[in-house]
């Protein structure tokens, strides 16, 4: 048997097919008794509209473009899984791309998505600012997370990096840690450049006479792995390790057990982001509360995209220290103020 159309239902409830496209799209301009009839007969006749001729006659996809430096690990898992949460709850779908550094590729990845997607979020903290503007599609909403410096006439929603390090640095502070190795993320990375800048400086505020040795690392676990084997082959003078990121804290963690490091006896170990492992491995870190961020990108796009009016306007999220065992603690959380 042979689906029913909008035709069909329009037929059976004798009425145009406007008409019953204006019922069951929501139109204020249809009485509710119509409503009830058109809404019965559909019923009657296993009406389901076609998703992809309702979007054509809306001029909607119905389909938000998601653009990410990574789209794997955790950290990424969980601020999609935010995104998904609010994009379900809208009856809307996610297209997820991956970023690369390059301007050309970035070029390429936002070409491809225009015209299939309603809105654009988009994070890619390693390109600035003016390396996006010739790229993005003209017209269509744009929401940035954690972009390198502000997109002029774009609004962002931003992490306070430098505050999440700061607040790392303090605790480290009263904990009378000294001698301190900072495993930072990618240069070129804005998120890595600000948390480095704000741990140094708060360090340089509450334990001036601390010494600080920086390694670098590529935000993965493996990198961390990798810093705790050159602090341990170099002989480095170390009592607490922050890691630019969660996943870079846990490499480390486990490494530097693995060679008879007693933590936090021995060395102190603190990450950035609190990814759902960090509470398996009781480690410490600044949390952001990355599901949330997520879903708020999404409701300030729908918003947009509704027809709401946007400014550029910074959304700030401040992460808020979290106290493990890896520095000690009992899991309580401690203030965001540095």
């Amino acid at each position: 048997m042979a689906e029913a159309t909008i035709r069909d239902v329009a037929r059976q409830a004798q009425l145009s097919v406007a008409s019953v496209s204006r019922a069951l799209n929501g139109h204020k301009s249809v009485r509710p008794e119509t409503r009830a009839r058109i809404v019965a007969v559909a019923n009657q006749l296993g009406y389901v509209p076609h998703a992809g001729a309702r979007s054509l006659s809306m001029a909607r996809s119905n389909a938000i473009g998601v653009v990410l430096p990574d789209l794997h690990g955790e950290f990424f898992s969980e601020i999609v899984r935010g995104m998904d949460r609010e994009a379900t709850r809208n009856g809307l779908q996610l297209l997820l791309s991956n970023m690369h550094p390059d301007p050309v590729q970035a070029g390429q990845v936002l070409r491809a998505m225009h015209g299939r997607v309603d809105g654009l979020l988009i994070m890619c903290p390693q390109m600035q600012s003016d390396e996006w503007v010739a790229s993005l599609p003209r017209g269509l909403p744009t929401i940035f997370l954690n972009a390198a410096g502000a997109i002029p006439g774009r609004p962002s929603v931003q992490i306070d990096n430098r505050v999440g390090a700061a607040v790392i640095a303090r605790h480290f502070a009263e904990l009378g840690r000294r001698s301190i190795v900072h495993i930072a993320g990618p240069e070129r990375n804005g998120d890595a450049r600000e948390r480095r800048a704000g741990f140094e400086e708060a360090m340089a505020q509450h334990a001036p006479d601390a010494q600080i040795v920086v390694l670098y690392g590529d935000f993965k676990e493996e990198s961390g792995r990798a810093a705790a084997e050159e602090i341990l082959a170099r002989g480095i003078k170390v009592d607490a390790v922050f890691a630019a990121n969660d996943m870079m804290a846990v490499g480390c963690l486990q490494a530097l057990k693995a060679a008879g490091v007693r933590v936090p006896e021995d060395v102190a170990v603190a990450g950035f982001d609190d990814v759902p492992i960090a509470r398996y491995l009781d480690l410490t870190t600044a949390r952001i509360g990355i599901a949330d961020i997520g879903s708020r990108a999404v409701v300030r796009l729908t918003d947009w995209i509704d027809g709401a009016s946007q400014d550029a306007a910074i959304e700030t999220y401040t992460p808020e220290l979290v106290v493990r065992g890896t520095t000690g603690g009992v899991g309580s959380l401690a203030g965001v103020a540095a």
